[in-house]
C-alpha cells in the first residue's frame, strides 16, 4: 500500500445477500445479508478488512467493527441499460423497468406511472441476460458497478440525480475492519481513505439511520460538498413504493452527523413517520 510495505491478499467470499435471488432483500433480512460472513471472517482473524459497496452496508454496524475508511467515490447516479431506448421517458405504457431497490421504483412510478416496476434480482450477468432476452425493456442498476466491471458500454444513459436521487453511500467503497485492530485501522486511512466522500457519505448514512436504515423504505440520499467553502448539502427523498406521498429535503450543514439529523427532522415533518408505518418499517 503506497509503498508502506504492506502485503495484501484477497480472500474471496459470497454472502447470503448473493445467494437469495429470487426475493427482495427487503422480504429477507435487509442490507446484513451482504456483511455478514465479511464480518465472521474478520471477528475469526482470517481476514483484517472487507471491502464493501457502501449502499450495501446497515447503517448501524455491530459493536466490535467500525468503518475505518471510506474510498473515492465512483459515478453515484443510477444508470438506464436499453437496447431500445435511452431514457425512460420514450417508454411507452406498459413497457417493463426491472429493478430491485425500492427506492428507484418509488421515483420510477412517480414520474412514470405508465411503467411496469418488475423485480430484478440476481448477479449483474443474470440482470443483463434477463434484459437481454427481452424480459424487460430496460432495467436501472448502479453506474459505479458497471463501470468498475468494465461494462460501460451496457449504459445507455445516465439518469440525472433531479430524476432519480441515488442511494446512501451509492459508489462509494467502505473498508470495514474490527475496532481493536488500531494499527491496521491507522495504515487503511492513510492509503485509502477519501476525506471528503468520507464527510459526504457519513452525512447520507446518518439521516437513513435516524429513518431506521431499513432496505424496507424507499429512502435517497446523496451529499455532495461545495468546492469553495467544503459546506455539505444534504438531498433526500422518501415517499411509498407507488411514488406517493413523497417527503424531499435540500439542506446545508458543515457537521455530517449534525445534518443528517436535521435532515430526518424535515422529512418527519413532512409526514416521513406516516410513511414508514404504511410500509410496516420498524420505528427508529
Amino acid at each position: 500500500m503506497d509503498g508502506l510495505g504492506a502485503e495484501v491478499s484477497i480472500l474471496g467470499m459470497t454472502t447470503r445477500g448473493d445467494q437469495i435471488l429470487d426475493r427482495s432483500l427487503a422480504k429477507v433480512g435487509g442490507k446484513g445479508l451482504f456483511t455478514k460472513e465479511l464480518e465472521v471472517a474478520l471477528a475469526e482473524g482470517r481476514a483484517r478488512l472487507a471491502v464493501h459497496s457502501l449502499k450495501d452496508v446497515p447503517m448501524q454496524l455491530p459493536e466490535g467493527f467500525v468503518l475505518a475508511a471510506v474510498m473515492s467515490r465512483e459515478d453515484p447516479r443510477d444508470a438506464l441499460v436499453s437496447a431500445e431506448v435511452s431514457s425512460l421517458a420514450e417508454l411507452p405504457a406498459g413497457a417493463k423497468v426491472g429493478t430491485s431497490s425500492l427506492r428507484r421504483e418509488s421515483q420510477i412510478r412517480a414520474a412514470f406511472p405508465h411503467l411496469e416496476v418488475v423485480p430484478l434480482r440476481g448477479n449483474l450477468d443474470t440482470r443483463l441476460a434477463k434484459l437481454d432476452r427481452g424480459d424487460m425493456q430496460a432495467i436501472i442498476l448502479a453506474a459505479a458497478g458497471l463501470k468498475r466491471l468494465g461494462m460501460v458500454e451496457r449504459i445507455r444513459a445516465l439518469i440525472p440525480q433531479e430524476e432519480m436521487l441515488p442511494a446512501a453511500g451509492q459508489g462509494a467503497l467502505g473498508i470495514e475492519m474490527r475496532a481493536d485492530d488500531a494499527e491496521g485501522i491507522a495504515l487503511v486511512k492513510t492509503c485509502l481513505d477519501c476525506p471528503r466522500t468520507h464527510r459526504e457519505v457519513l452525512a447520507e448514512r446518518a439521516v437513513s439511520r435516524a429513518l431506521g436504515g431499513s432496505c424496507q423504505i424507499p429512502l435517497a440520499a446523496f451529499c455532495d460538498s461545495d468546492p469553495v467553502s467544503g459546506l455539505l448539502q444534504l438531498r433526500a427523498r422518501l415517499s411509498l413504493p407507488d411514488g406517493s406521498s413523497p417527503c424531499r429535503i435540500s439542506l446545508w450543514g458543515d457537521d455530517p452527523e449534525a445534518l443528517g439529523l436535521e435532515a430526518a427532522q424535515a422529512l418527519r415533518k413532512q409526514g416521513a413517520d406516516a410513511v414508514m408505518q404504511a410500509l410496516g418499517a420498524p420505528a427508529a
